[in-house]
């Protein structure tokens, strides 16, 4: 059973509907002790980072997720739920969830051509394997709808990068944490079979 975090940022029914299409039972919910005994979570998010940390704190899910990723239960975080994952966001500015250290920057690009946000599809560059990862091939695209980007401090907690004016961090992680600031839910056969992959894996990078 696959648990994912409801916080009224997510792209909550997307991700239900993906998990149901590869077979992966899963509930969404807004309780905090619910949340805080999932076997396995799913952290989604979209919108304004510190709107969804506040709500985080306020109803006392920052806690629950802090505590299944301090026991080790596999996380998964994806776009807002990847950006809060670090220590802070450009976007508020607001503080993080901490697990990771980096921040969170606005995305700048300086070719008129390309737009903020970023929308689209675009090709994904696994730089450390991770099980999640394993089925990716080179060229594969992968959906993204951000205006703001992932920055860890640490070079081994980024696991996939991707282009858009600059080359940034798409997938990062540690441990029972992976976080991808693309959207598996919205990406087709490939990131069907990352969710797939999630509800098969034990929690650790390698």
């Amino acid at each position: 059973m696959i648990t994912i975090v409801d916080y009224n940022a997510g792209n909550l029914r997307s991700v239900k509907r993906a998990c149901d299409a590869v077979g992966i039972e899963a509930v969404f919910t807004q309780d905090a002790d619910q949340v805080a005994r999932a076997e396995r979570l799913i952290f989604p998010g979209v919108g304004h980072a510190k709107t969804a940390m506040d709500t985080l704190e306020r109803t006392g899910l920052a806690d629950a997720v802090r505590h299944v990723v301090k026991r080790g239960a596999p996380v998964l975080g994806i776009c807002v739920g990847a950006q809060l994952v670090l220590e802070s966001s450009e976007e508020g500015p607001t503080p993080g969830l901490g697990f990771l250290s980096g921040r969170t920057r606005l995305l700048k690009v300086d070719d008129p051509r390309l737009k903020i946000p970023h929308m689209g599809w675009n090709s994904v560059r696994v730089e450390r394997p991770h099980p999640l990862l394993a089925h990716l091939q080179p060229g594969d695209e992968l959906y993204f709808v951000h205006s703001y980007y992932l920055e860890p401090s640490e070079a081994q907690h980024v696991y996939a990068t991707t282009e858009h004016g600059a080359r940034f961090c798409c997938a990062l992680g540690r441990d029972n944490l992976f976080a991808t600031q693309f959207h598996p839910e919205k990406s087709g056969p490939i990131g069907l079979a990352l969710l797939a992959s999630f509800a098969r894996w034990d929690g650790k990078s390698c």
